[in-house]
């Protein structure tokens, strides 16, 4: 941007949720690329909710580029070291008044020293910030972290949810527009009644928040979802944006500074890519289940058990929990002829790495966007939130994948034998060739998307052309 326009400034607010944080952080970057100075506000928690956080990379990398993206810290009205995943209905009370007031007042800290703003662009999880936007004269953008489908499927479900069937019975069906019939077992984990109420009360703040901002930006490819988003032709303002992941899947080259920044916010380990680099082409099984993923010690023992029955090079990230699930006694030695488990890894390296052959995943979106992006079949073990649906569509819509199947005996864990079959599926079942075209097809589709005029990228030049000049 030549230095005779008016400098395009926003405000992004996300919460301390990695699932949040990865897109957040891509998107700045994405705007930062298009001459858009980018403040991220973010709880000023975050670096000690990480115990890994790599502070020292992560600051290094807005003072060295302070007219690209800059960090600043709101309190959310509870101390540091207040357990916020314990007490989540406490965080959430505290971030939405306290939490308000204390963005607030960082903006107009901020506007006092010539920082001034043509959009805020927030999260469905903090939806007091859009009010805060407001206050300030500032228009909104909701940054929507998931796929399409589920903003569809919550949106109908606010707007009329006796449309819905009975949520008790998970073996209910549902047909809405432009999506495949859907079982309540495959819906977002808070339309269910065992939802609980804070998480049930961001679902019905859902409509009146969107009748207040101007633009939803969708971390989804257009491509991949055309009927589902043109179904919604009637909300003006929906874009799509994505795929929100590592320039790096996108065989994009990114400035040695920023990577780790948007990786995961935390410092991966690295012994991993070195023990990948010993392995036969498409040939490893990648495990990983999130950072927020909790098993039973039974669902634990029969993941072991399948990846120990395989007989396949695996690489498993077991994030360490408090009083979580182990792996089975003596399980580390008899596999260390053919797996490494690891407590994190550099995703996005792991997923190009040659040697992997497909990904056994809850199906969180950011994970789902990455295996696709990467063209790596994904193996689906979908927990709650929108994993149900997002593992939908990988088997039912993207056919980039399968889900494990589970009975309802089985009280809701996938049995050693299930987990070992669908790894079997995608790596050498009657389908697996056409699943890994498949996969390797939407990767390039993906990749399109981004590149200078592609739908994408067409969409994120609309948003900037329309915050500029809207400063107040």
């Amino acid at each position: 941007m030549s230095s005779s326009k008016k400098m395009i400034n926003v405000l992004m607010v996300s919460p301390t949720l990695q699932g949040h944080l990865n897109p957040t952080l891509n998107f700045a970057k994405r705007l930062a690329s298009k001459g858009v100075h980018v403040t991220l506000a973010i709880p000023e928690e975050t670096p000690h909710r990480f115990q890994n956080l790599n502070t020292q990379e992560t600051n290094s990398h807005h003072s060295n580029n302070p007219s690209k993206i800059q960090l600043e810290y709101f309190s959310d009205g509870l101390s540091i070291d207040h357990d916020r995943s314990k007490y989540p209905a406490t965080f959430i009370a505290s971030l939405e008044t306290k939490g308000a007031e204390n963005l607030s007042n960082l903006m107009t800290h901020l506007k006092k020293n010539d920082r001034s703003f043509s959009c805020l662009i927030t999260s469905l999880f903090m939806p007091w910030s859009v009010d805060v936007a407001v206050s300030h004269g500032i228009p909104c953008a909701v940054l929507w972290p998931q796929a399409s489908a589920l903003f569809s499927i919550y949106y109908r479900y606010v707007c009329n949810a006796n449309h819905f069937p009975d949520m008790e019975n998970p073996n209910e069906t549902l047909q809405l527009p432009s999506l495949p019939m859907l079982r309540v077992r495959e819906l977002p984990s808070v339309l269910l009644p065992s939802c609980p109420p804070y998480l049930k009360k961001l679902l019905m703040d859902f409509k009146p928040i969107l009748d207040k901002v101007k633009w939803i930006l969708g971390s989804s490819v257009y491509e991949f979802e055309e009927e589902i988003v043109n179904s919604m032709a009637s909300l003006s303002g929906i874009l799509t944006i994505g795929p929100l992941v590592s320039p790096y899947l996108l065989g994009q080259k990114e400035s040695e500074d920023s990577d780790d920044l948007s990786e995961n916010f935390l410092r991966p380990e690295d012994s991993c890519l070195q023990w990948l680099n010993e392995k036969a082409t498409s040939s490893v099984i990648y495990v990983a289940f999130g950072s927020l993923m909790e098993f039973s010690q039974k669902q634990m023992d029969n993941i072991a058990t399948a990846l120990k029955n395989t007989k396949k090079p695996f690489l498993w990230v077991i994030t360490p929990q408090k009083g979580g699930a182990e792996l089975p006694q003596g399980f580390l030695e008899e596999i260390k002829e053919m797996g490494l488990v690891v407590t994190w890894c550099p995703q996005a390296k792991v997923l190009m790495h040659p040697a992997v052959a497909c990904f056994v995943s809850h199906c969180g979106w950011n994970s789902t966007l990455e295996a696709v992006t990467a063209g790596i079949p994904i193996v689906a073990l979908p927990n709650w939130l929108d994993q149900p649906t997002n593992a939908k569509l990988v088997e039912n819509v993207f056919k980039t994948g399968v889900r494990m199947r589970i009975g309802e005996e089985e009280d809701g864990v996938a049995s050693a034998e299930e987990v070992e079959r669908c790894i079997t599926e995608v790596m050498e079942g009657p389908m697996a060739e056409e699943i890994k075209m498949r996969a390797v097809g939407l990767k390039e589709v993906a990749r399109k998307a981004m590149v200078d005029g592609g739908s994408s990228d067409r969409n994120i030049n609309r948003f900037v052309t329309e915050i500029s000049g809207k400063s107040t």
